[in-house]
């Protein structure tokens, strides 16, 4: 079977609308179905997850989106200055990475704060029998894991700068390359 030829005018032609598609919309077309399609995925399981006890389910919803907007995202902010004040240097930026070794750990501990909140603050009530553990281990193993989060970032960060903790000490004299003699110049003996 042989493809049809494709002239160029019309080549250059399928070839602005791709680019004005793009300059419009900011992305491609593949992206924008992608988005349309998990739209549509989320929009089906919201019709599913719906279909029983749906007014506390959108108050569940709502409420979380105001408490992430209006509290969340200002400590989130907060916490983020103040990491960059604190590696912040006279006459230089600050580096990103480094702020990012402080923010992925951060954010996977609370994000496991998040969902074992019961836990951590010991509300035994409903959640004891089903863990089948001492409601009293949970504080520390999350504190535990908070300090290995942080300490493997830090690790990692001391592993990244290691080249450049060597690069910028100033080398020994002994270990200096010595100024190659000036030509017509006798070297010292």
């Amino acid at each position: 079977m042989r493809m049809p030829r494709v002239s160029p005018r019309e080549l250059r032609r399928h070839l602005n609308v791709r680019r004005r598609f793009r300059r419009l919309y900011g992305e491609s077309p593949g992206q924008l179905l992608l988005l349309l399609a998990s739209f549509a995925l989320c929009g089906y399981a919201g019709v599913r997850l719906l279909a029983g006890d749906w007014p506390l389910i959108v108050l569940w919803f709502v409420g979380a989106a105001v408490l992430h907007d209006l509290v969340l995202v200002p400590l989130y902010t907060l916490g983020d200055r103040a990491v960059r004040a604190a590696l912040a240097r006279p006459r230089r930026p600050v580096p990103r990475a480094g702020v990012n070794h402080v923010r992925v750990p951060a954010f996977l501990s609370l994000l496991l704060l998040l969902v074992y909140w019961p836990l951590v603050l010991r509300t035994p009530e409903p959640y004891e029998p089903a863990t089948r553990l001492d409601i009293d281990v949970f504080l520390g193993r999350w504190l535990l894991i908070t300090a290995a989060l942080f300490a493997v970032s830090a690790g990692w960060q001391l592993v990244r700068a290691w080249p450049d903790l060597w690069s910028r000490r100033p080398k020994a004299p002994w270990r200096r390359p010595r100024p190659a003699p000036s030509p017509g110049r006798l070297s010292d003996p």
